[in-house]
């Protein structure tokens, strides 16, 4: 079996690696890409999890199910009125899977583009010698290739509860849920974190009753308290059934639906009957069959890849990004790093500030932060001023018809730099923008107060929040 040998190969071809392939081809090196996911018909789709079923299928069917719900609750606001509004929940789908598509097309053109070597199949360390790493690659037909320095890019699996593996029929994965072939009457969902309460969102939308069970006493713990606190008062109003602090026990699958046991938080024994139950309690790194013994790559107690700050393994020339190693499993952290993983390669000091990585939820309201929570800053005793603006006070929301929730800035209280935004409202993915270029330039509340915003815009709020540190709104 004849060897090919790269200057690169980077081993997964979702956010973290189709980039730093993308990245390293442009920095001039000779970079393979080893990726296994299939499409419907068997053929390649790169893009990982996040294309395939996250971040792109989960915005897409978020984007339906919302015109659905403005035609049936809010159309008649504008004088707009419809009959018979009905949901196609198979065209909904298929409109869903050729977004994903679009985007799996759209990496191969990249890798084509940039003249990187592409290979459908799964990979894994074969052997290290004179100074080189040589992959196995099983495919439609198995190969060995060999390079210098190797990026390990294989991303996350959803985590199961014991007891309870997804059979993607009636106990759901990520996956699962984002292939419901029609609206369930009623829907649980077990962990209230970003896709819980997405899909949650999606699918009552549709006309499902859902409910979301969560083990922890708060609501959103990562998230700013009074910015939780906001948005959960916004799902209860929507009908979404949120049950915190509760234990779950027994979950049994029949040909009627599941039923969950399980004590609320008062430790009352309960049992919550659903046609489909989505499990979302967070996911683990994807380093199955990696081979990773072979070459002595060292693995921690989750069987996630441990990396320095610059994303170097134990082994030299061995780098690794993404959901596989430490810090928040999200698809522009993992891009992020791949491109600094592959301009250190090139001999470049690039870095990524975890500091100044946004958080987005696609729920309606949408939540965005980035930096440090009130509650964080408390515990650390450092000073700080807050300043916070409310959507109801913008124009352009009450044009919108969506003026839920707020802007909420947190400064220090000696040199005004920001040390966190948060907001909670409409477009918060899109304003939260303004804030992380703030931070990474530690720019002060004042700098965003005397910069000019348009008018009407959502991100005049993001000033007002800035004036409001100083109790110096103009609007409010």
């Amino acid at each position: 079996m004849t060897t090919k040998q790269f200057d690169i190969i980077v081993i997964g071809a979702g956010p973290g690696g189709y980039i730093a392939a993308i990245r390293a081809a442009q920095l001039g090196f000779s970079v393979a890409c080893v990726d296994e996911w299939k499409n419907a018909k068997g053929g390649p789709a790169p893009g990982g999890t996040c294309t395939n079923v996250g971040c792109i299928p989960s915005k897409a069917l978020l984007q339906s199910s919302e015109h659905y719900e403005q035609a049936g609750h809010h159309f008649a606001d504008h004088g707009i009125g419809l009959k018979d509004l009905t949901i196609d929940v198979a065209k909904m789908l298929d409109r869903k899977d050729n977004v994903v598509k679009q985007n799996n097309d759209g990496i191969l053109y990249l890798f084509k583009k940039n003249k990187i070597t592409f290979f459908h199949g799964r990979a894994s360390f074969a052997a290290a010698k004179d100074g080189l790493y040589e992959i196995k690659v099983v495919g439609a037909a198995d190969e060995v290739v060999c390079a210098k320095d190797i990026i390990i890019a294989t991303g996350s699996n959803a985590r199961a509860l014991p007891g309870a593996p997804f059979d993607e029929v009636n106990i759901l994965s990520n996956d699962g849920a984002l292939n419901i072939g029609a609206v369930p009457q009623k829907l649980g969902l077990i962990g209230a974190g970003v896709i819980g309460l997405e899909m949650g969102s999606v699918w009552r939308r549709l006309g499902a009753q859902v409910t979301v069970l969560e083990g922890l006493p708060t609501f959103l713990g990562l998230v700013d308290e009074q910015i939780a606190k906001e948005a959960k008062k916004a799902f209860d109003k929507q009908g979404l059934k949120i049950e915190l602090g509760v234990k779950v026990g027994e979950i049994k699958s029949g040909k009627k639906g599941v039923s969950v046991a399980y004590a609320n938080a008062k430790g009352e024994a309960q049992t919550l009957e659903v046609d489909k139950l989505i499990i979302s309690i967070g996911r683990v790194a994807n380093t199955i069959g990696l081979n990773a013994e072979v070459v002595g790559l060292k693995l921690d107690e989750r069987g996630a890849i441990v990396v320095d700050d610059d994303c170097k393994t134990n082994l030299p020339n061995v780098w690794a990004v993404g959901d596989v190693v430490r810090g928040p499993m999200l698809a522009h952290k993992a891009e992020e790093e791949g491109v600094t993983v592959a301009e250190r390669i090139a001999g470049q000091h690039p870095h990524v500030n975890f500091n100044t990585v946004p958080w987005v939820i696609y729920t309606s309201p949408e939540i965005a932060w980035v930096g440090q929570t009130e509650q964080q800053l408390k515990a650390q005793g450092r000073a700080y001023k807050a300043g916070t603006f409310p959507f109801l006070a913008n124009g352009r929301a009450r044009a919108l018809g969506d003026t839920t929730g707020m802007v909420k800035m947190l400064a220090d209280a000696v040199t005004d730099e920001i040390l966190g935004v948060h907001i909670v409202g409409p477009q918060a993915s899109e304003l939260i923008a303004e804030c992380v270029m703030a931070m990474e330039f530690r720019a002060s509340s004042e700098d965003i107060a005397r910069i000019c915003h348009a008018h009407p815009s959502l991100s005049e709020s993001t000033k007002e929040a800035a004036l409001a540190v100083e109790k110096r709104t103009l609007n409010f």
